[in-house]
């Protein structure tokens, strides 16, 4: 039966995306795990994995298309022994499989292709109680496979076909069907496949489902800080006076739309609360001048924002009270401080996440934000190095901005601003000096941090800074 290949969600805010570019042709045969296409999301670009094996029969999305909707059908898969005409187009109504005479005793075996009877034989199926879905009723890979999981290994009865979830398979005791790449990170995070539902051809598990599956008894969030704000009334358009000024209408890339819809709904969504504290740089500023000097045979360069990333860090461990996120009913308060750093990239701001920044030393931080930077510039983050984190940390100091509010990066908490650096007149000791300050301003998420909360975590913030030394240590 021809396998519908299509536009898979490759982040959990994805709807549409742009088929970049294909790295295959009508024809090729296609492996499970060969990378097929590029396509660019809402985030960056991303590789697509075949998660079954054939031939390319069509293809459907031609390179360059924008605004492919997810779960359009990019592609047609043939199976082996399937006719490559016959595969080439998508049938929104399925035919009715064709229900092959009865074979009369001693004579030939019914038709299947040679993957579908090496998958009989290892199951103990028996064809000839099976109807073919292929051309002129053949018996396809797929209709062994639903056998399987409708008769727990024995097959008297012609299963109509169907995607059958990896859940229900692994319950009637036959085995789950995975992709290599979801077999992987299954096991890097301890996953049962047994427990997760596939969304692949014939119920194949794949990587998004083992990204996005959630175990049974883990608490619910509730999805009211995430839910989309209510369309608003519609207006009408109103033209705007523009003097006749030239312009160039420059449409929206991916990235740039999800930019406008979620930040828009995190200033209508959630109560906004803002604290601003001055911070003396001068003792971080000498600290970093000899750390770099002790790192340097290692090609370690601590910036100044590596050493903020680690403060911000280090004072949410000490008010872990600002580590949270509003969840309706619940609040999450995370015993990690994953920091989700602002990036500028060509198509737009994103947020690569330091894991565990808390625990992690500063050469370490910094080494990992350089990586994570260059990639977010090239557009090649994976999901699991943006997605995530708990508190947020934007710096437009080196653009020599002096202070500025940050909109929070739903569902997080808060999310500091910081400033630049600047030799400002400030008090020290009762007398009237010369010092380096930065402003620093935090904007959190007053259903779920007090006032009084979030100026005793820029307090901390602002004595890490100030004393270096616990960084450190």
């Amino acid at each position: 039966m021809p396998i519908e290949l299509k536009m898979p969600a490759l982040s959990p805010t994805m709807e549409e995306g742009t088929l970049a570019k294909w790295l295959v042709k009508v024809g090729d045969e296609i492996q499970s795990g060969d990378i097929m296409a590029e396509i660019e999301t809402d985030k960056a670009t991303m590789e697509f994995e075949a998660v079954d094996e054939g031939t390319l029969a069509s293809i459907l999305i031609e390179e360059g298309t924008e605004n492919v909707q997810v779960g359009a059908v990019i592609a047609m898969l043939a199976e082996e022994g399937e006719d490559l005409a016959d595969a080439g187009a998508p049938s929104s109504i399925p035919e009715p499989a064709a229900s092959p005479s009865p074979a009369p005793t001693g004579s030939a075996a019914p038709a299947a292709s040679p993957t579908a009877r090496k998958l009989a034989e290892a199951n103990g199926i028996d064809l000839a109680g099976l109807s073919g879905t292929g051309p002129k009723g053949k018996i396809t890979k797929g209709d062994v496979e639903a056998a399987i999981g409708a008769n727990g290994g024995s097959a008297t009865v012609a299963p109509a076909p169907a995607t059958i979830p990896v859940a229900a398979q692994a319950s009637s005791g036959s085995r789950v069907i995975a992709s290599p790449l979801a077999k992987r990170i299954a096991e890097q995070k301890g996953i049962d496949l047994a427990a997760v539902s596939g969304s692949g051809p014939n119920g194949r598990i794949v990587k998004s489902d083992v990204e996005d599956f959630v175990p049974a008894d883990a608490t619910p969030a509730s999805t009211a800080a995430q839910a989309p704000a209510a369309a608003p009334t519609a207006t009408p358009s109103m033209a705007v006076e523009d003097g006749g000024a030239p312009f160039e209408a420059v449409k929206l890339n991916n990235v740039r739309k999800v930019i406008a819809r979620r930040l828009t709904e995190a200033k209508q969504q959630i109560p906004h609360i803002y604290l601003t504290v001055d911070v003396r740089l001068d003792a971080l500023l000498r600290l970093r001048k000899e750390l770099n000097a002790s790192l340097e045979a290692d090609g370690v360069k601590l910036s100044v924002n590596d050493l903020i990333i680690k403060a911000l860090a280090r004072a949410l461990q000490r008010e872990p009270q600002c580590n949270v996120s509003f969840q309706g009913d619940v609040m999450h308060q995370y015993a990690r401080q994953d920091i989700s750093v602002a990036v500028a990239a060509p198509s737009g701001l994103i947020t690569p996440v330091i894991r565990d920044a808390g625990r992690k030393g500063l050469a370490e931080i910094s080494t990992e934000m350089k990586e994570l930077a260059g990639k977010a510039r090239d557009g090649k983050l994976q999901p699991h190095e943006y997605q995530g984190g708990t508190a947020s940390l934007s710096n437009l100091g080196m653009f020599g901005t002096k202070q500025f509010d940050a909109v929070i990066n739903p569902p997080q908490g808060m999310i500091l601003a910081v400033g630049a650096g600047e030799q400002r007149p400030y008090v020290v000791d009762g007398a009237l000096q010369v010092a380096t300050v930065m402003s620093a301003t935090g904007s959190f998420d007053h259903r779920a941090i007090d006032g009084v909360d979030g100026a005793k975590l820029l307090d901390q913030f602002r004595n890490l800074i100030e004393n270096p030394m616990g960084l450190v240590v």
